[in-house]
């Protein structure tokens, strides 16, 4: 699973070099920045954090070493991109928690998580894999054991979910998603909420309902490499 945000300040995201607090910069210095993260969002969104630095500085229309005099490193980039996205995620983890039917809040918070996954690369890389320095990585991950335990637990007291049901299930569900970040946008959606649907309704105790109309997707696709038509 995710790990979990914390509820602590955002200035614990952003302490890492490079210059993740806007204050005191000049008006055009804070509109550079602003450029050079909404940039860096759609470049890692599209291909990954191993995408070409030049490519966000390109996108943002400043030279390189503009981007670098504001972050000096990817990793100081990167996390200063995504602090909205790790905000969003704390929110969606709370939601689930205060949902007052607790299936309901596991699969809209799944549903959240899948989404994020398949669409935005960057974000799952930063906050999932590649960077774990930029976060208290083993604090937010027992965050979120702990809160998916309790989600688990109040689906599963409450005849949502099947007895032998694990957590671990939760993981294998997320491994089997992150196999569609490569498809088209349109088709990877599709695809992860069929799945989903299908892993949720094997989870549920009781009996299932229908899926989602399936993705446009043909076996030789497998092997395509992202990006290619």
């Amino acid at each position: 699973m995710p790990a979990q945000p914390s509820h602590k300040p955002s200035g614990h995201v952003g302490d890492v070099p490079g210059d993740a607090d806007p204050t005191g910069l000049r008006a055009d210095a804070r509109r550079n920045r602003e450029r050079i993260l909404e940039a860096a969002r759609e470049v890692f969104a599209a291909q990954g954090v191993d995408a070409p630095i030049s490519a966000v500085a390109r996108r943002a229309g400043v030279g390189v070493a503009t981007l670098y005099r504001r972050f000096p490193t990817r990793t100081a980039l990167a996390t200063a991109a995504f602090t909205e996205q790790l905000a969003l995620c704390a929110a969606a983890f709370d939601e689930a928690l205060a949902d007052p039917d607790p299936g309901h809040g596991l699969y809209a918070l799944l549903e959240k998580v899948c989404t994020t996954q398949v669409t935005d690369r960057g974000f799952a890389s930063v906050f999932l894999d590649r960077f774990p320095d930029a976060l208290d990585h083993d604090h937010e991950r027992d965050c979120a054991e702990e809160g998916l335990a309790r989600l688990v637990r109040r689906a599963r007291e409450t005849g949502q979910l099947r007895d032998d049901f694990d957590p671990a299930d939760i993981t294998l569900l997320l491994l089997a998603n992150s196999g569609l970040a490569g498809q088209p946008r349109e088709t990877a959606i599709a695809a992860s909420r069929r799945l989903l649907a299908y892993l949720f309704q094997a989870f549920q105790a009781q009996r299932p309902g229908s899926l989602p109309p399936p993705a446009a997707m043909q076996l030789r696709e497998i092997r395509r490499p992202p990006g290619r038509p």
